[in-house]
């Protein structure tokens, strides 16, 4: 056998083996990529620690921890409920409105914060009380606020857009750009989807607020809806990059946090610089441990071997992105979005290019796809987090999510069959 076959059957079964027995997503990519250069004969400790560092030596990582620190700003200092609160006080009084006001909600968050576990959490958090005490039928519930919660990596500023686009060497203002009519289209595809699912649900309508009560609770989540103009604003007109951008969001979230909304006290930011600490050591040492194991995987030429399976479909553009999406489908049933981008993207991306495909066109569609790999079962981080803060099952959740989740699928072939809804809304922004 090949050296590059041996290397195929050591990367992909010691995957699937060590993700079988639980053990950590980083320590696997470390342990495969490890196993490889023995393979390979290649096998030099220094080697491996200096791909190790290599992983998390980019600046444009640096847009990480702060995203997620803004993240978790606005969850402790009162803005995402401001714009709860806001959404229920003009859509809240419609029937089924608490569904609406989750996907509304949704969208304005996701121009945020970039983190669909930080963004769920925040919605289950508020939201799941309510829609118990006023009886929805909590299984679709749950599903609407983990489909809602995906919204975050698609519109800026996206977390996974980042690491994508560092990964890749892909423009990352670009890939915000691409992310914002997709993500529009995802909001509105869940308004559908839930107009259809309240069909069999009776639901009492309440009484619309007063236009003043209205006009408050929308003046309290001025400074919240304040913080993506600036964000993507500033991008636009070049005043600071993605990665400045994500510190000026958190630096924003402190402020109004701590001055504005005084919804938290200055000893309360060390118990959030913690949060955020470990979330970042866990993103930025799946970094690393890919690192290593796309440094191996390149080292073995496995690219070539994906080029010689998929290169008959490189003469239709089409046809090769639905073949690649469908086999992304199937791995973010099994791997998060992070590693999927991590291991993935910087194989297939060459692919797509020489089939003609535009890079940014293609880093949404693989972000969308690994998106919905979060809802996805048995692996589903975003399901997992509705399901805890619910206290539910997870397999009524699954139940909930369905309908969600077959609309993002025919969105997301609706992208591949008009690729145009992506590529030329950013032609004319950019």
């Amino acid at each position: 056998m090949s050296n590059e076959g041996l290397s195929f059957i050591v990367f992909s079964v010691g995957m699937l083996a060590l993700m079988g027995i639980g053990m950590n997503m980083g320590l696997a990519l470390v342990l495969t990529g490890a196993g490889m250069a023995w393979v390979l004969d290649f096998w030099d400790t220094q080697l491996l620690a200096q791909n190790l560092v290599a992983g998390v030596d980019s600046f444009p990582l640096l847009a990480v921890p702060f995203f997620i620190l803004a993240g978790e700003l606005m969850n402790s200092g009162g803005i995402s409920r401001r714009i709860i609160t806001m959404a229920q006080a003009w859509v809240g009084h419609i029937r089924g409105g608490l569904g609406f006001v989750a996907i509304g909600a949704a969208v304005m968050m996701a121009s945020m914060s970039g983190s669909a576990l930080a963004d769920t959490a925040a919605l289950a958090t508020i939201l799941m009380p309510m829609m118990r005490q006023q009886g929805y039928p909590m299984h679709t519930s749950a599903g609407l606020l983990a489909s809602g919660g995906i919204i975050a990596p698609i519109i800026p500023p996206s977390m996974p857009f980042v690491i994508y686009g560092v990964t890749t060497n892909t423009s990352i203002s670009a890939l915000f750009l691409s992310g914002i009519v997709p993500g529009l289209i995802m909001g509105a595809g869940l308004i559908v989807a839930w107009k259809l699912v309240l069909r069999n649900i009776e639901f009492p309508e309440g009484q619309p607020l007063p236009m003043r009560e209205r006009l408050q609770a929308t003046l309290k989540a001025f400074w919240a809806m304040l913080m993506p103009v600036i964000i993507i604003g500033g991008m636009k007109s070049g005043v600071f990059t993605p990665t400045e951008a994500a510190v000026v969001a958190a630096f924003y979230a402190l402020v109004v946090a701590l001055l504005v909304h005084r919804e938290m006290k200055v000893a309360e930011v060390y118990g959030v610089l913690v949060r955020a600490a470990k979330t970042t050591a866990i993103v930025m040492f799946l970094c690393a441990g890919a690192q290593v194991a796309s440094y191996m995987i390149t080292l073995a030429d496995l690219p070539s071997v994906l080029s010689g399976w998929l290169g008959p479909l490189v003469e239709s553009p089409r046809l090769l992105m639905l073949v690649m999406m469908l086999v992304l489908i199937l791995v973010g049933t099994a791997l998060d979005l992070t590693p999927t981008i991590l291991i993935f993207a910087p194989v297939m991306l060459p692919i797509a290019v020489k089939a003609g495909i535009d890079p940014v066109y293609f880093g949404l569609m693989f972000v969308l796809n690994g998106a919905i790999g979060l809802i996805t079962p048995p692996v589903g981080t975003v399901l997992n987090v509705v399901a805890g803060v619910g206290r539910l099952p997870l397999h009524r959740v699954v139940q909930g999510v369905n309908p969600f989740l077959i609309t993002y699928t025919l969105i997301l072939f609706l992208f591949v069959l008009f690729p145009q809804i992506v590529t030329a809304p950013v032609a004319w922004m950019r």
